[in-house]
């Protein structure tokens, strides 16, 4: 080997074992350590070490004596890249602080923080610490108040990781909020870690969790202080070891490399275990807003406004009153307040000049009481402080020319558009297949609901005709009160206060589009439906008057525009409303419903409750409870349930909170939908929106009885006492018989005992009554199947035989098997817990049809589905290891059907690896005999 190699891999060996702190303390090589190390003379060395400097196979390091490392293990212990051309450092210190700061970090990631160089700057000594620790960087909590910036830190931490190639760019990073799952654990598990096929419930296939995906990358676990310490232990184990397994696995063989980061508002030695505060080494405050020096408070007001400036693209001029208003009124909120402190200003502002060229002017008399006595806040607190006062400008005037990086919108839209309401309703509801009336209903609820919220922002103003001329022109609130008298006349109806504040703010925005030239003289919405009202007529009228007032040539399809307008405001003496709580089995059946309805009205008095199948009575009993009470107005709450065992729920709930409630069962989403619509109406109570959902409400199709809806082969009446539950449920089967035998033109309507003889006298005038289906016969000269017959089977049958217009023979047994399968997988459902239904049911069929076969009988649907819920509980209970023990030892089995049930069991232990023990089978056989 020759002289200059064996130099060159002596370096190398042991440039390789130093870490960070070991460089920085020892630097590296010199000639003597290598002339001694390796015999070679000191000479020979130090010109082969020149030779290696220049071929740029390692560094030269200027200190005394002179020492040299291996160049690449330089770079990749400092995570730094050095210059092709560079061939030594006069300091490692040195050559970090000034070359690696001023030359590559200048456009790092947290040099955009304001506050880097002040209040923040050992929050990112810290941060960056944590994220060059090799190999793969640290665990970190990060903890302050509401407000502060922590996710926006999070975020830097991510950039910063790509920026130095800690991370490759499409490095994943995944956010995950503690909070949304911290009452159970196990949905929580799934979350995190994901859960495979069949691991319980609904679980139809493979699904990966969070630290799957962030596999890479960062996990960042917001509010982490909601992880309940299951979950904690759950995620401390996996740092400990980077293995994991997804629910339903036995195994932890999954491995994951992700750098975790978490993010508290409390304190973490209350509410986190020991633990796990002792895995997360690095834990990096964000000081409050309180906390920043005035520097930095001015800084991020600058940064605010501007962003205001290019979003509404005027100048913003803001007054050094306004400035300290704006300060002193940031409190528990931090920056977020100050945010959301600042928009509001500046959409006052913007308002007051939307029709002109002038800037926006922001002074102390604009801004609202709550911000505006901010002032006194500051004036106590900097009293003293003349530099603080001489620090803060007369005026700030900000330019609508800065960076648009980092824009969310491209244009303002004042707080309440008429437009985007009907527009962007109108189209999905169109292609739900809505009807045009129950369109037009949605719109102008949602109308009302938005308008209200607006309004209920001034609520507490004592002037509050003075907190809308803040936000829009004088000329036109005075035009928009004239026009409400005129309103109220034509009318013949005392219109609400809220009216003057719709009329304002749309043609606030009507004339803003007209000037700039982007308002529609066409539209693809077709609100005909109210040409012919009393509305329309006063609409056309104010349509006249405005073109006349404003010397503006104004689009004809606002006459549509203001008729909506007019029929959704009403007045009210009160603002509450009925709350909805809407609780269905699954884990986001619920949660899918209402997002449906907040979607279309933006909603806030309907709250959903899942119940994934493992979660026991107590603890849904008790979300349910938590939620009515957080939803109800003062006019109690609708409970919609997706399960009869479910209603019972309203009973003991109003015991509890002395809350009145009534609950419907069988929740659709069109349910829901009507249900927020009806509740969202001030003036409608409990009972008239449970009545109207009940009896009068069929779907926003073709269900309705209308005289179009009658043109079909005939009707099928299901009853029960009320026409409610029973009778609903008795529709479902019946559908289920319909489908079967491809009958679709049958309207199958429930009915209650009462308005029977009405409802078929009414119909029959119509169309042809084909059958009635309950538990007694009315004897109304109708042909009549009990419940009894329907489930038997030949009730099925017979009502085919009366479809198809065949000879009914009431006392054939059928053999078709859909009103069993129906009713069997609905009571499956409410009878376990953890066996999926949809497959444990060709299980269940497969063992009663092994044990006839067995025993050459045949056992009539009722037998059949006792059998099934038996066996069904017996194969929960093999899960939970609580199997049943038969007490009775002297009984004599008969062996024949012993053996039966021993050879159909067999079918459990290939499918589902479930064995049934003896003594549950002996349980079996006792009801086998029984039957």
């Amino acid at each position: 080997m020759k002289r200059i190699d064996k130099i060159y891999n002596y370096i190398l060996n042991n440039s390789k074992k130093f870490t960070k702190d070991k460089l920085l303390e020892i630097k590296g090589f010199n000639a003597q350590e290598i002339e001694e190390s390796l015999d070679i003379l000191k000479s020979n060395v130090c010109r082969e070490l020149n030779v290696l400097c220049r071929n740029k196979k390692i560094v030269k390091i200027k200190n005394r004596p002179v020492c040299y490392f291996d160049r690449e293990c330089f770079e990749n212990i400092l995570c730094i890249k050095l210059p092709s051309d560079l061939e030594e450092i006069t300091d490692i210190n040195d050559y970090i602080n000034s070359k690696i700061n001023i030359n590559t970090e200048e456009q790092s990631p947290f040099n955009y923080l304001i506050g880097a160089t002040t209040s923040l700057k050992n929050s990112i000594e810290q941060a960056k610490a944590a994220l060059l620790y090799p190999p793969n960087g640290l665990h970190t909590l990060i903890i302050g108040s509401t407000g502060v910036g922590k996710s926006l830190f999070v975020n830097i931490m991510y950039q910063y990781s790509k920026y130095i190639q800690k991370l490759p760019e499409d490095a994943p990073f995944i956010i995950f909020n503690c909070a949304d799952y911290c009452n159970n654990p196990q949905l929580l598990l799934s979350h995190i870690f994901g859960h495979i096929k069949g691991a319980f419930t609904g679980a139809e296939k493979e699904k990966e969790g969070i630290v799957e995906k962030a596999d890479g990358g960062i996990l960042f676990l917001d509010e982490i202080h909601r992880l309940p310490p299951e979950g904690q232990e759950m995620i401390f184990y996996f740092m400990d070891t980077g293995k994991y397994n997804k629910l339903g696995e036995t195994d932890r063989h999954r491995t994951a490399n992700v750098l975790l980061i978490g993010a508290t508002t409390e304190d973490p030695n209350s509410t986190l275990l020991n633990t796990f505060i002792r895995r997360i080494p690095i834990t990096i405050a964000i000081p409050s807003f309180e906390e920043r020096p005035i520097e930095d408070k001015l800084a991020m007001i600058n940064y605010l406004i501007s962003k205001e400036a290019q979003r509404v693209n005027k100048t913003i001029k803001v007054s050094s009153e306004a400035v300290k208003a704006f300060i002193g009124s940031t409190t528990y909120g931090n920056v977020g307040q100050l945010k959301s402190n600042i928009q509001l200003a500046c959409a006052k502002g913007f308002l007051n000049c939307i029709n002109t060229d002038k800037c926006i002017d922001i002074n102390l008399n604009l801004l609202p009481p709550n911000i505006k006595n901010g002032i006194f806040t500051f004036v106590n607190k900097t009293k003293d402080n003349t530099t603080m006062w001489n620090i803060i400008p007369n005026t700030i005037i900000i330019q609508p020319d800065g960076d648009k990086t980092f824009l969310e919108t491209d244009a303002y839209e004042p707080p309440f558009n008429i437009y985007n309401i009907i527009e962007d309703k109108a189209s999905l509801l169109e292609d739900e297949g809505m009807r045009e009336d129950d369109i037009k209903n949605f719109i102008t609820t949602d109308i009302n609901i938005h308008l209200k919220k607006f309004y209920d922002r001034f609520k507490n103003d004592m002037h509050r005709r003075e907190g809308l001329l803040k936000i829009v022109d004088k000329d036109i609130v005075e035009f928009a009160e004239e026009i409400k008298v005129l309103a109220e006349d034509r009318l013949d109806k005392k219109l609400s206060e809220r009216f003057i504040y719709a009329i304002s703010l749309h043609f606030s925005a009507l004339f803003n589009r007209i000037n700039k030239n982007t308002v529609s003289f066409s539209s693809d919405i077709n609100l005909q439906s109210s040409i012919n009202s009393k509305e329309y007529d006063v609409a056309k009228e104010i349509h006249k008057l405005t073109e006349e007032r404003y010397k503006l040539t104004i689009p004809q399809v606002e006459i549509e525009y203001l008729s909506i307008l007019l029929t959704s405001i009403q007045e009210s003496s009160h603002q509450e409303r009925v709350g909805i709580v809407v609780a269905a089995h699954g884990t986001s059946t619920a949660t899918s419903m209402v997002a449906v309805a907040k979607k279309l009205f933006d909603a806030d008095n309907i709250i959903a409750v899942d119940m994934p199948l493992e979660r026991t009575p107590s603890d849904i009993l008790e979300s349910v409870v938590e939620k009515v009470k957080q939803v109800d107005e003062g006019k109690g709450v609708l409970l919609l349930v997706d399960m009869g065992s479910l209603k019972s729920l309203g009973e003991v709930i109003t015991d509890r909170t002395n809350i009145e409630t009534k609950s419907i069962d069988m929740v659709s989403t069109p349910i829901v939908l009507e249900a927020v619509r009806k509740c969202a109406l001030c003036d409608n109570d409990l009972n008239s929106v449970y009545t109207y959902l009940c009896a009068d409400f069929r779907g926003y199709t073709n269900n309705i009885i209308t005289e179009s809806s009658l043109d079909n082969e005939g009707i099928i009446i299901t009853i029960c006492s009320t026409g409610k539950g029973a009778a609903i449920k008795l529709k479902e089967l019946v559908e289920a018989v319909t489908k079967n035998i491809a009958a679709e033109n049958i309207d199958i309507i429930p009915c209650g005992l009462n308005g029977l003889k009405e409802l078929i006298k009414s119909l029959s005038k119509k169309s042809n009554i084909i059958s009635l289906i309950g538990i007694e016969n009315p004897n109304m000269g109708i042909p009549f199947i009990s419940i009894e017959e329907l489930i038997d089977g030949s009730g099925e049958e017979a009502l085919k035989s009366i479809i198809q217009g065949k000879a009914i023979n009431i006392t054939h047994k059928s053999e078709n098997k859909i009103i069993l399968k129906n009713l069997c997988k609905q009571t499956l459902i409410e009878i376990i817990t953890f066996l999926n239904p949809e497959k444990i049911y060709p299980l269940l069929d497969d063992f009663v049809n092994s044990i006839e076969k067995s025993l050459d009988t045949h056992y009539s649907n009722p037998a059949k589905l006792r059998i099934m819920f038996h066996v069904a509980c017996a194969l929960e209970r093999m899960l939970l290891n609580n199997g049943l023990t038969y007490e009775d030892s002297n009984v004599k089995f008969d062996t024949k059907i012993l053996n039966a049930l021993m050879e159909a069991k067999t079918i459990f232990k290939s499918a589902l690896s479930i064995n049934l023990t003896d003594h549950e089978i002996y349980y079996i056989l006792d009801i086998v005999n029984k039957n």
